[in-house]
């Protein structure tokens, strides 16, 4: 573990965390997000060549957040970034049957093939036969970086940090988490069930205490937005990371994929069969999951941007210290989320857009309206004046 990275989170000064939400090829909506936030970061502090990396102390995310983050922590640019997402899209995401996917030992697997170039390149890592491949703990990583992952071996969610004071990331254990290939673990957080086969982690490897676990895809956790959980992991004693809680003290800047909650005008009893429920539980539980830890953040922290989460609960923005809660602030909290109803798209300009079909999590067919509604959102809604304090 570097140093630099110590230093960082051992500094005094304000932290900034980063949370990117899962939802498939839909990340490219948070990718265009993050690059308007990139260029006026640059524009403000004059430095072309900033990176989010420059900026951010801890970057976390869920399947497809996850490998925006981990990308982002390995101090990539964002145009380095939509270009991967870009040129990698369809082997995301593709909707080919599970058969073929399985055709694919893990490592052939056209993504993990991906993973490892991009992550090897950025990291500078230099191949040895103990370390073929950038690992958790590489001293390139220059923010602290969470990828949410499911275990589904113990059923329960897996946090994966490369936090050094972290209990399971001790160099003197045999299955150290930071010896583990970054890339498997971002192959293991984005095993959607349909599109991958689970992932296969081997811990302790050519030790007596070896061991497996199989992963699939964060996103079917509770755990689809990581922010709440990114603030659990630099605040609760547990993870010793200790930071400083306030308003002006703590930014949390939380980025989803779109805000995509399927309706049904025409739905019978008679429709609600087995298949229907397989089909649609997991995006309905995301959906929630997603909403409700934003509700939390807007609760315990001062919303300084967002869009309404429903009629009752509406934005709860602190416009000049409006209080809208009676729990202290413990942070300073912006979410950015595009609406990809009819309505919302329309509020964007995007009246040519479907929602029906840039909703889909496999949606590569329409890699470039997707990306439309990205730039369009983020030029009506990012603003460094809602980072004020923290710049």
């Amino acid at each position: 573990m570097s140093q630099q990275l110590v230093s960082r989170i051992e500094s005094a000064e304000p932290k900034k965390i980063l949370a990117c939400d899962g939802g498939g090829i839909r990340g490219l909506m948070s990718v265009e997000i993050l690059a308007k936030l990139e260029a006026d970061l640059r524009i403000a502090k004059n430095a072309p060549t900033l990176v989010l990396a420059d900026f951010f102390d801890f970057v976390c995310g869920t399947s497809t957040g996850a490998i925006i983050a981990a990308c982002i922590s390995a101090g990539m640019s964002m145009d380095d970034i939509r270009a991967f997402y870009v040129g990698s899209g369809k082997d995301m995401f593709d909707p080919a049957s599970v058969f073929k996917r399985l055709q694919y030992t893990y490592k052939a697997d056209p993504l993990a093939t991906k993973l490892r170039a991009e992550l090897d390149r950025a990291l500078k890592h230099s191949s040895t036969p103990q370390e073929p491949n950038a690992t958790l703990g590489s001293y390139g990583l220059r923010t602290l970086l969470m990828m949410v992952l499911r275990n589904h071996t113990t059923d329960s969610p897996w946090p994966v940090s490369n936090n050094p004071r972290g209990k399971y990331n001790q160099l003197q254990r045999k299955d150290c988490n930071l010896l583990l290939p970054l890339w498997q673990l971002l192959r293991a957080s984005t095993a959607a069930p349909t599109y991958f086969p689970p992932e296969v982690v081997t811990f302790a490897p050519d030790t007596d205490a070896e061991y497996q676990f199989v992963f699939v895809d964060g996103g079917i956790t509770t755990y689809n937005n990581p922010a709440f959980l990114a603030f659990q992991m630099v605040t609760a004693e547990p993870y010793a990371i200790n930071w400083k809680t306030g308003a002006d003290k703590l930014l949390i800047v939380s980025v989803g994929t779109g805000s995509a909650a399927e309706t049904w005008q025409d739905l019978k009893v008679s429709d609600m069969n087995l298949v229907h429920y397989a089909k649609n539980l997991p995006g309905a539980l995301m959906n929630a999951a997603s909403a409700g830890w934003d509700m939390a953040c807007r609760t315990l922290g001062a919303c300084r941007f967002g869009g309404a989460i429903d009629r009752e609960f509406g934005e709860m923005m602190m416009v000049k210290d409006n209080v809208k809660s009676t729990c202290p602030n413990l942070f300073s909290y912006v979410r950015y989320n595009p609406e990809l109803t009819r309505s919302g798209l329309d509020g964007l300009g995007l009246t040519d857009v479907d929602p029906g079909t840039i909703s889909k999590l496999d949606a590569v067919a329409n890699i470039p309206d997707i990306q439309l509604v990205g730039v369009s959102y983020a030029a009506r809604s990012v603003s460094l004046s809602h980072l004020k304090g923290f710049v």
